[in-house]
């Protein structure tokens, strides 16, 4: 594979990108960091490295229950984060180009609903959202927001404002205010919740990677947007995009584990870049 295209002016990187993506059915893939202009801290930095904290691990949910009351009290701290974040340009950026036919499809490994808060209402979930909440026992899926007011009666007012705020709405907690809070269980069948998410150790169903695989072979470029590709369910799609043989470019502030396989890299922040794209191919096909 060709070098990357990485331009030196911001200017003349994203005029490259325009060029490549204008009128071309681009698939978008996108990560945590479209979404940290919203006020939403992403898993890692601009070096790649992960922040501190590990994420629970879906055995660790299932398995007990002090990991499920840990992990929920620290939720509820923390989702108001999720909750009253908007989208911002870069969100916007993207319904623009999907509603002006340059973009065909939105994959998301996002969990924070902004895609669908900003009109990409067909937008794939890969990881699911954290608006939802499902029973592991009756499979019922409810809103967040209830759980969130049956946490509340149960807890008072728990969430602290200086909580440190994590990504995926987690928040950092004293032990002390853990081992107290009490967790609401399945209004119908009184099994366990969980937030209708994919949490680490825990696979994406088959069908929406499936689904994702097919949008991605009938796309004519991959555009990945604020995702460092660490983890395996999002670096598969830009390594069978590449054995395809389709074009990859990616722009995030930081390394990805797909630098290699893009034809266009741009290190630039996303807002403003994918603004500037949206105006640069307008609502007609690149000439």
């Amino acid at each position: 594979m060709a070098e990357p295209v990485i331009a030196a002016e911001p200017s003349a990187g994203v005029e490259a990108l325009a060029r490549l993506v204008a009128g071309r059915g681009v698939v978008v893939l996108s990560g945590a960091g479209l979404s940290t202009e919203s006020g939403i801290p992403d898993y890692r930095g601009e070096t790649g490295s992960r922040r501190r904290g590990s994420p629970m691990t879906y055995q660790e949910f299932t398995g007990s229950e002090a990991a499920r009351r840990r992990y929920w009290a620290r939720s509820h701290a923390g989702w108001r984060t999720i909750d009253r974040a908007e989208p911002n340009a870069g969100h916007r950026a993207v319904e623009r180009l999907r509603r002006s036919g340059h973009v065909s499809a939105v994959i998301t490994q996002n969990v924070d609903g902004l895609h669908r808060a900003a009109g990409t209402r067909d937008a794939v979930e890969l990881h699911g959202g954290l608006d939802r909440v499902v029973c592991l026992t009756c499979r019922q899926l409810s809103s967040r927001a209830e759980l969130d007011r049956r946490l509340t009666e149960l807890n008072g007012e728990f969430a602290d404002p200086g909580a440190h705020r994590q990504a995926d709405g987690d928040a950092v907690l004293p032990d002390a205010a853990v081992e107290g809070f009490r967790v609401a269980p399945c209004a119908r069948c009184g099994g366990v919740l969980k937030p209708d998410v994919v949490f680490f150790g825990e696979s994406v169903p088959k069908p929406r990677v499936e689904r994702c695989f097919d949008l991605v072979a009938a796309g004519q470029v991959l555009l990945v947007l604020g995702s460092s590709l660490t983890v395996m369910s999002g670096l598969r799609f830009v390594r069978r995009a590449a054995r395809d043989g389709t074009p990859v470019a990616i722009v995030n502030q930081g390394p990805t584990r797909g630098d290699e396989l893009a034809t266009t890299r741009l290190g630039l922040p996303l807002g403003p870049a994918l603004s500037e794209l949206a105006d640069l191919v307008g609502d007609r096909p690149w000439r």
